[in-house]
């Protein structure tokens, strides 16, 4: 089902906003600098392209482990990406989101767009895997977490 709605999504406009975060992937290459962030948004610009079936999820949420994008620098690049990118993707995702929300069948393409528009925030720190995975990370992090209180 999944390989049916990407395919959809793509052909009627996800499209648009892939090349928009290749885009800025781009732009972020030209300075040294900027590499990770172009990093980032070629990953996103993978799953903007394709979204159905995968997750964005937090890094230190899937390996329990912090690194240097999910500490303090990761929050001051998220801060810098949101300034000079992060906004203008989260309203392109929003403007493509209202516009989906128009008919009944777009509503799952609007729902995918406003969680990349929440991505377009921070996108510093997440990493993309199968909903399977993300569902397995956070069940295993669950037990974890309730095994320290028995």
């Amino acid at each position: 089902m999944s390989a049916i709605g990407n395919l959809i999504w793509f052909l009627f406009g996800g499209v648009f906003m892939g090349l928009a975060w290749c885009f800025f992937g781009l732009l972020a290459f030209i300075s040294i600098i900027g590499i990770p962030w172009g990093r980032a948004c070629f990953v996103i610009a993978g799953f903007s392209f394709f979204p159905f079936g995968k997750e964005a999820i937090a890094r230190d949420e899937l390996t329990l482990n912090e690194d240097i994008g999910t500490g303090s620098l990761g929050f001051i690049g998220n801060v810098l990406w949101f300034i000079f990118a992060g906004f203008w993707l989260a309203l392109g995702h929003v403007m493509s989101a209202v516009a989906c929300f128009v008919t009944i069948i777009g509503i799952p393409f609007a729902i995918q767009h406003l969680k990349l528009a929440v991505i377009s925030i921070a996108p510093i720190g997440q990493t993309i895997v199968d909903k399977e995975v993300a569902a397995a990370a956070r069940r295993a992090n669950a037990e974890a977490e309730a095994n320290k209180w028995r």
